[in-house]
């Protein structure tokens, strides 16, 4: 009997290293002709390698600029009856290997460098701003090459969190191949921290681990707030800082340039990506001067599989408990109804993928502390390297008046979700486990498989559980969610907003609750270890009927037209009428629409 290449992965008989050379992986005597295959990565067999010595805290931390948009302009959109002018912005990112400085020259040693495969020759990828509902149209060219297997390396662009319509959301088979580019349209209708990366089925872990990350905010208007003055007193301008988290591994050639130093992926038998070198904006272990004031930091874990335990320590390799706060008050989707304070010996876990908005008063820390430290813990779920501390923060001696004061309740608009439980709604289980493979209620990926049919609009409980043995960051398209429980308990303080991701640790029982809206269509539900999602963590649910296809748009051929040369799509056509969109309680003492506010975007 002869059988396929993934049937002999699924069975395990097939094994393999994965040492990868800064363009690619060795090559493989079972390498298919097609360049976009879809045939899943072999198992690292080897031992993960120890990255060469690293002096931390020599680099400063990198401030990453917002990327210009190349274009702006604004259109007339009708919905419900009602025409409007609809802004939008039009950006521009070309996906390409670039040789990048990974330590400065210093103390007479020359700079090291390495290669990594990138969004616009950065690590990580160019950070994005927007207006709320200032719509985006990101034009992404794959001009990567190929791998050392000479294979080109395929694409598939996944904008974390938004609510896109089908075909804008990075389904893993909706593929770009080298050459080729695809425009991506972007509503912008929720205040959040996002972040895009790769998507393509089978590779995404490679893929995202080579570098192709990055994050994108949309910015937090008034209305998110339960009051005004709130939202004039969150840090910004140099006070609100992004930090983009990922841990790597690096390997010194044997022959060569010892100053260029390679990525290693090793995926640990399937099982996942935890290496040795925390990066914080593309610097490892840096250091980033404060003043003596609040600021906000909007934290994300980009990594392949490691979950972090983050909490702040005066010492840098123990951890003090002298109450310093980081205090939570976003998650993914928005913000929280009351801030979460945590202080030490508790932590904040951070699975891949989850987003945190996290304020620090450095005015609190006494005169005579200079240095505090962003630590990892350690998560017991994780394999390899022991935890470390991450970033240092260096207080600077001046005191700096700022008079805001953080809301002990009542922040953030936070529909309470948990009402609806009386209601007669329809209820899911999803069981995430392993046999020859990993899977969402036994069965892998298949693209003609669909594992749920909610109603466009309906409200639903899904209970997510995990068989036991792993740690499983699952992770939902389209929808932000509320999670119920966990284990039958109150979900913890920080993770009571608005979620994409939620952390389902070995042995759990999470439900979640959310509305299926707005379009209609094809989308997926993965676990976010994505070395867990390539080996075949995945599977789709379909919103509604007569959907948009994800395969409808697809990638053509370059060179591009000029961006902002044909008309945009309507990015509301698909969305629930007003009148299908029921309002529910919540914190604010105000009745407002779950999703949308049904009124036309202000300009």
């Amino acid at each position: 009997m002869k059988i396929t290449r993934r049937e002999a992965l699924r069975l395990g008989l097939v094994s393999g290293g994965m040492l990868l050379s800064p363009l690619g992986f060795a090559n493989s005597a079972q390498a298919q002709a097609d360049p976009c295959a879809t045939t899943m990565l072999p198992p690292s067999t080897q031992v993960p390698p120890i990255s060469p010595t690293i002096d931390r805290f020599q680099q400063p931390l990198r401030i990453m600029e917002p990327l210009k948009q190349v274009l702006s302009k604004t259109y007339k959109v009708t919905r419900e009856g009602i025409t409007f002018d609809q802004p939008i912005d039009y950006y521009e990112i070309t996906m390409r290997k670039q040789t990048i400085e990974l330590i400065p020259a210093r103390n007479g040693k020359p700079a090291i460098t390495t290669d990594i495969w990138s969004y616009n020759g950065t690590l990580p990828g160019p950070l994005i701003r927007q207006q709320k509902n200032r719509e985006s149209c990101i034009r992404f060219k794959n001009e990567l090459g190929q791998d050392a297997d000479g294979k080109d390396i395929c694409t598939s662009v996944h904008l974390h969190g938004m609510a896109s319509l089908p075909q804008y959301d990075g389904y893993a088979e909706d593929i770009t191949p080298v050459g080729y580019y695809k425009d991506y349209y972007y509503p912008n209708n929720r205040a959040s921290i996002l972040w895009y990366h790769d998507h393509a089925v089978h590779k995404t872990s490679r893929n995202v681990y080579m570098g192709l990350a990055g994050m994108y905010i949309v910015e937090y208007a008034e209305e998110d707030f339960c009051r005004a003055a709130d939202a004039k007193c969150m840090p910004s301008g140099e006070f609100e800082v992004p930090l983009v988290i990922q841990d790597v591994t690096f390997k010194q050639p044997q022959t060569g340039d010892p100053n260029h130093w390679e990525l290693v992926f090793n995926d640990r038998r399937q099982r996942g990506v935890y290496a040795d070198v925390t990066l914080v904006n593309g610097v490892p272990f840096p250091y980033f001067p404060v003043k003596r004031r609040k600021y906000f930091f909007r934290l994300l874990n980009a990594s392949a599989s490691r979950t972090f335990q983050l909490a702040l320590s005066r010492e840098e390799n123990s951890l003090t408990l002298a109450e310093d706060a980081l205090i939570v008050v976003g998650s993914d989707a928005g913000l929280l109804g009351k801030p979460a304070v945590i202080t030490a010996p508790k932590s904040l876990p951070m699975g891949v993928a989850e987003r945190y908005g996290v304020i620090v008063d450095f005015s609190k820390f006494p005169a005579n502390v200079k240095q505090v430290y962003l630590r990892d813990l350690g998560f017991s779920g994780n394999l390899g390297p022991t935890p470390k501390s991450l970033l240092r923060f260096d207080l600077q001696d001046d005191p700096v008046t700022d008079s805001c004061i953080i809301p002990s309740d009542r922040l953030g608009i936070l529909t309470l979700q948990q009402a609806l439980i009386d209601r007669s709604v329809r209820t899911r289980t999803f069981r995430f486990g392993r046999g020859n493979q990993w899977t969402i209620n036994g069965r892998g990926w298949e693209s003609n498989f669909v594992s749920a049919d909610p109603g466009q609009g309906d409200i639903e409980i899904w209970t997510l559980i995990n068989t036991g043995g792993w740690t499983h960051p699952v992770h939902i398209h389209l929808i932000d969610f509320q999670i119920l429980d966990r284990n039958g308990m109150e979900p913890a303080e920080h993770e009571r907003g608005w979620k994409d991701v939620v952390l389902l640790r070995d042995g759990e029982v999470v439900r979640v609750i959310a509305r299926f809206a707005p379009h209609r269509g094809k989308y997926m539900m993965h676990c976010h270890n994505i070395v867990h999602e390539d080996h075949d963590m995945m599977t789709q649910f379909e919103v509604g009927q007569g959907g948009t296809s994800p395969l409808a748009d697809r990638a053509k051929p370059l060179p591009a037209p000029e961006l902002g040369s044909t008309q945009p799509p309507n990015l509301l056509e698909d969305k629930l009428p007003c009148k299908a969109v029921e309002p529910l309680p919540n914190n604010c003492d105000i009745v407002i629409p779950p999703l949308d506010r049904c009124k036309p975007p202000s300009s």
